[in-house]
């Protein structure tokens, strides 16, 4: 009767198993915002990818994981390519996610915001590198479509507010694949110096992400960033952000906007004119002012009025240095006088002799204190001779001989006992007065 129940996990594997054969599940794409999203720390990605009216299960493991651009998370709208398969372990079907990307227009602003973060790191954007827009321009080139409201707009207002700037337009696509290169061919050309530009407009009207997006390529940027002129960037509308707008030397909210920025009004001409000529009269006035008083100072001065003044003035100041000057003198040779005289009054001037009458005497009792000491020490050396000899006469080994000893050696070696000679050994003897050789005949005793 229980044959005919069946096992949970089989159950679910069956379930699992017509999930993979079928082929419209192995292949399948599909669109939602993601929630409940876990990163495991193995890299494996677990989320819910849901609609407004469902949701479903996923995971992502490391493998197709790392190859994903950008960070998921909650809330965040995706595209997924993958298979739905059922996890038996808990019986419930999720879809195994093999590829993922931001849906919509995310993966343009992920590519934006990478270039935007790679120029900032290389500095493309630093504000030392910005260049100064010059107030008067005389020439302006302009980087734009030929037809358009961009180009009018530019145009007229520069027209309208410092009609005296001279234009050059330097047509370029600014929309589809083959507009970037033709900006960067456009931004050269007006950079080579043909044309003593003082400034440069580069920009287009609004447009969605994609039109505008020929000014986020980085040759673009680039181009920008090398220029010599400087570049104001107005692409688009104020909402509009471009990374040449980053890169330009200065950005504009629109092209009309542009315009304004690159060239003056007549009356803002007219008031920076009129501001310079109140500034040229205060400051000349203020110096023929200050130059009257010093003349006045100068004319007013005492030593003009009595210029010997100044000269009696010297005059006595030189006195006081030659009187100082002389007194100096005076004083210094009356103290060389005085240790004049006390060399002359001195003893050893007077009695030249008597010094070497003193150094003779000592000299002489040097001498005697001398040879004093070389006698005795010659007295006392002697001495020492002698009994030093004396003692060399008492330990003489040969002194004995005088007594009637004699000496007796073999081979040049002293005979201390008989037992070191045998019979026709030859030996030599030493007396006090002559030696002998002898050989032994008969060895007598030992003892």
């Amino acid at each position: 009767m229980n044959d005919k129940y069946m096992k949970i996990s089989d159950l679910n594997t069956y379930i699992k198993s017509l999930f993979d054969e079928n082929p419209y599940l192995k292949k399948v794409y599909l669109r939602g915002e993601i929630s409940n999203f876990k990163n495991h720390s193995r890299g494996h990605l677990y989320f819910t990818l849901k609609d407004d009216a469902s949701r479903i299960s996923a995971v992502m493991f490391y493998s197709s994981a790392v190859n994903i651009n950008f960070a998921p998370e909650d809330g965040m709208n995706v595209l997924v390519e993958g298979r739905i398969s059922c996890y038996p372990a808990q019986g419930t079907y999720q879809i195994y996610v093999d590829k993922m990307e931001v849906d919509g227009l995310g993966n343009l602003y992920l590519e934006f915001e990478k270039l935007k973060a790679k120029l900032s790191k290389e500095g493309l954007f630093a504000p030392e590198a910005k260049k100064r827009i010059p107030k008067i321009p005389k020439r302006i080139g302009i980087i734009t479509a030929p037809t358009g409201a961009a180009i009018r707009d530019i145009l007229s207002t520069i027209k309208r507010r410092f009609p005296i700037c001279e234009t050059i337009l330097f047509p370029a696509l600014v929309q589809g694949s083959s507009a970037a290169p033709d900006i960067v061919k456009q931004i050269k050309e007006a950079d080579s110096g043909k044309y003593n530009l003082d400034v440069l407009i580069i920009g287009r009207g609004g447009g969605s992400i994609e039109d505008l997006w020929a000014f986020n390529e980085e040759i673009v940027a680039r181009a920008i960033y090398d220029a010599r002129v400087p570049i104001i960037s107005a692409v688009g509308h104020e909402i509009d952000f471009t990374i040449s707008d980053f890169v330009a030397d200065m950005r504009a909210p629109t092209p009309t906007g542009a315009a304004e920025m690159a060239v003056p009004t007549i009356s803002e001409i007219n008031n920076i004119l009129n501001s310079y000529e109140i500034r040229l009269n205060e400051f000349t006035t203020n110096l023929i002012h200050k130059s009257k008083l010093k003349l006045n100072n100068i004319t007013s001065s005492y030593i003009l009025k009595n210029p010997l003044s100044l000269y009696e003035l010297k005059e006595q100041k030189l006195d006081t240095f030659i009187d100082t000057l002389n007194n100096n003198i005076k004083k210094r040779l009356g103290n060389y006088e005085l240790i004049l005289n006390n060399l002359k009054q001195s003893y050893v001037l007077k009695n030249p002799l008597s010094l070497f009458a003193v150094k003779k005497e000592k000299l002489l009792f040097t001498e005697k204190n001398l040879t004093n000491h070389i006698t005795n020490t010659l007295t006392i050396n002697n001495h020492k001779y002698d009994i030093l000899v004396n003692t060399l006469k008492l330990v003489n080994p040969l002194n004995i001989l005088d007594k009637g000893y004699s000496l007796v050696t073999k081979d040049n070696t002293v005979i201390k006992d008989t037992k070191d000679l045998k019979v026709n050994d030859i030996i030599k003897v030493k007396f006090h007065k002559g030696r002998i050789k002898a050989e032994i005949k008969e060895v007598l005793s030992h003892e």
